[in-house]
């Protein structure tokens, strides 16, 4: 597996910004995106039925880049959590209803997996047996997994957090800290979780400068 700081922007099954296309390599290929001032791709291409999963630490940009750039695509647990906000009474406690919640999210991950259609879905970092499940639906169907990573500074995350109006306990962050910077680090060494076919590591400039997500 190799650590890429290229021009070549797309991810192994998609194509370049400049149109030229890419050959799969054999192994994994992780392109390492950060640390360009915001000056990387405006777009990452993906083959049709490819599943992109986003994961980086609460407040990091997650919802806000799925949201930008997944074209109507996007499966993400914040939606399930606005839509249930929107039917309980406001003094009841977000803790008090988040199994309800997850259980949204997930049966709506599941019907969309089962459409046959490209997704791109969001992941806290600490569930490893979804990146799995969704590896695992990639095979079944011949297509193959990516991970777009953002690797943000935690006061930065936090920040985005106050921004929301929603943070975590300082317990569960530093749960997320330990995960995500488990994926980083595995990254920066070229090494991918389980099923994986890329990986793309992105700052928050690099985020913030991509607007499309595609599938061709």
């Amino acid at each position: 597996m190799t650590v890429q700081r290229t021009e070549a922007y797309a991810t192994t099954a998609g194509v370049p910004a400049g149109g030229r296309a890419l050959v799969a390599p054999a192994l994994p290929v992780v392109r390492d995106l950060r640390d360009r001032g915001g000056r990387g791709p405006r777009a990452l291409t993906f083959a049709a039925g490819d599943l992109v999963v986003v994961s980086g630490l609460p407040g990091s940009g997650k919802s806000t880049l799925i949201a930008r750039a997944a074209q109507g695509r996007g499966i993400d647990s914040q939606d399930a959590r606005e839509r249930w906000e929107r039917r309980v009474p406001g003094f009841l406690p977000y803790a008090v209803y988040r199994p309800l919640v997850r259980l949204a999210h997930y049966a709506g991950l599941r019907r969309a997996l089962r459409s046959g259609k490209s997704v791109v879905v969001h992941d806290c970092g600490t569930q490893a047996w979804v990146r799995r499940w969704l590896a695992r639906e990639a095979g079944r169907r011949g297509s193959a997994l990516h991970l777009l990573l953002l690797d943000v500074e935690p006061g930065t995350a936090r920040e985005g957090q106050r921004e929301r109006g929603r943070g975590v306990s300082g317990y569960a962050f530093a749960r997320h800290r330990r995960a995500v910077g488990r994926l980083v680090r595995d990254a920066e060494r070229g090494v991918v979780p389980w099923g994986c076919a890329s990986a793309v590591l992105l700052d928050r400039p690099a985020a913030s400068a991509l607007t499309r997500i595609a599938f061709a």
